[in-house]
């Protein structure tokens, strides 16, 4: 199948080709004739299957094809970042549609408010809105969807962990009743379908299976305990092979300790995370795709809104919640057919967690030997957490050098 089989617009075609689109990808396939048909949809797709394609190129071949033109689609995403990556997607595909899109997101300065705002109230093809500022401006400006006829909300369930749901229900208090509802998420929990069930009519329903890790990535993990983490980490930044790196953590007030204690190692280390200014986040994605940072470190929402080719190592130095976000992780890496390694450190609280990332890829992950000098790490037994965890017990995760160990040599060569 080819993206001329959908029969949209050659200019759509023209700028679709143009960007390297060769075939669609599973999730475009099932989801672009869906939309086409005017059906409401809720899909279940990770980030890196094309969704965002799947999409918009039946909303925008749509609108190059009403009669009128007016405020048309209303794409709600979790951060200012997946905003702009959906607001430049857009722009490469109606390059040569003229198709016209906006960004709406907070933390800049008064004159963007303005553009923001004029560009709501004169009815621009495809508004792509975070929900904060979207309310913002809907409270304090004369906008007028009555004739939306797209709403789209990407990573839904993302925005919900965020605490949105009720943003995104004074936002579709605003929106005309008849319109296509279209809710792409990465996971399917039973408050997605309550919230699909709200706000849409009848939904076809969709489910791509998690996609594997690429063929590329290099999978490793170190067993240890928490008080050794951060010599471990320092001493895997120390081979100068990995000259872009990741460093994912469970949260923000983590990432902004972890920045302080690897600044001793390498001065090129950067915390993204929500306190910075949005102007400071732009220019540390800045420097982190021109090369000029060697590191950078955020937390979960960083895996789902950076989209940076030549990223040679991922490190979870603390393991994923679940196997899905091990998949967002680790996929940084690899990517456009390129090698990558992807390390994760997994104390004794996480061996379970890493056990279940495990049977969801269907093999096991490389268990690497722990360098002598920082003593042994616990025994990889996700079963004996198990169990004692049904017993009541607590396991401890921060013991360090008295455990059995993995192995009792080891180095930080790249494998």
């Amino acid at each position: 199948m080819t993206f001329d089989d959908f029969k949209f617009d050659a200019s759509l075609l023209e700028g679709l080709y143009s960007m390297g689109y060769k075939t669609p990808t599973p999730i475009q396939e099932q989801a672009i004739p869906v939309i086409t048909e005017g059906k409401d949809l809720i899909a279940c797709a990770q980030t890196g299957t094309g969704k965002t394609a799947a999409y918009l190129l039946p909303i925008i071949d749509h609108i190059l094809h009403a009669p009128t033109r007016h405020l048309n689609t209303l794409i709600i995403a979790p951060t200012r970042e997946l905003t702009l990556q959906i607001d430049q997607q857009i722009d490469g595909m109606g390059y040569f549609c003229s198709v016209g899109s906006i960004a709406i997101y907070g933390g800049n300065d008064g004159i963007t408010w303005e553009k923001q705002r004029h560009a709501l109230e004169e009815g621009v093809d495809i508004v792509c809105a975070t929900p904060g500022r979207l309310i913002a401006l809907l409270q304090s400006g004369n906008i007028n969807f009555e004739h939306l006829q797209h709403l789209v909300l990407d990573e839904a369930d993302r925005m919900l962990d965020m605490g949105f749901l009720d943003d995104i229900k004074i936002i579709i208090g605003y929106l005309p009743k008849k319109r296509q509802t279209i809710l792409f998420s990465a996971t399917m929990p039973p408050k997605i379908r309550m919230l699909a069930k709200e706000i849409a009519n009848n939904p076809e329903q969709i489910n791509i299976a998690i996609s594997k890790p690429a063929a590329g990535i290099v999978q490793q993990a170190y067993v240890v305990y928490d008080n050794q983490k951060e010599a471990l980490i320092k001493g895997i930044l120390k081979n100068e092979d990995y000259q872009s790196v990741i460093i994912f953590s469970g949260t923000k007030d983590n990432v902004k300790l972890l920045e302080k204690t690897l600044q001793s190692v390498s001065g090129a280390v950067k915390a993204f995370h929500s306190d910075l200014e949005q102007s400071e986040r732009e220019e540390i994605m800045r420097e982190f795709k021109g090369k000029r940072l060697r590191v950078l470190i955020g937390t979960d929402i960083l895996s789902r809104g950076i989209d940076v080719d030549g990223i040679s190592l991922v490190v979870n130095y603390d393991a994923p919640g679940d196997p899905e976000d091990y998949i967002h992780r680790i996929g940084r890496t690899a990517r456009a057919s390129k090698a990558g390694v992807a390390i994760t450190f997994v104390n004794q609280r996480d061996q379970m967690k890493f056990s279940h990332i495990e049977a969801l890829m269907g093999y096991e992950v490389t268990k690497m030997p722990i360098p002598e000098n920082l003593g042994s790490g616990p025994e990889y037994n996700p079963e004996a957490q198990k169990k004692e965890m049904h017993r009541g017990g607590k396991p401890s995760s921060s013991k360090g050098g008295k455990g059995r160990s993995n192995s009792s040599k080891g180095s930080f060569r790249k494998r």
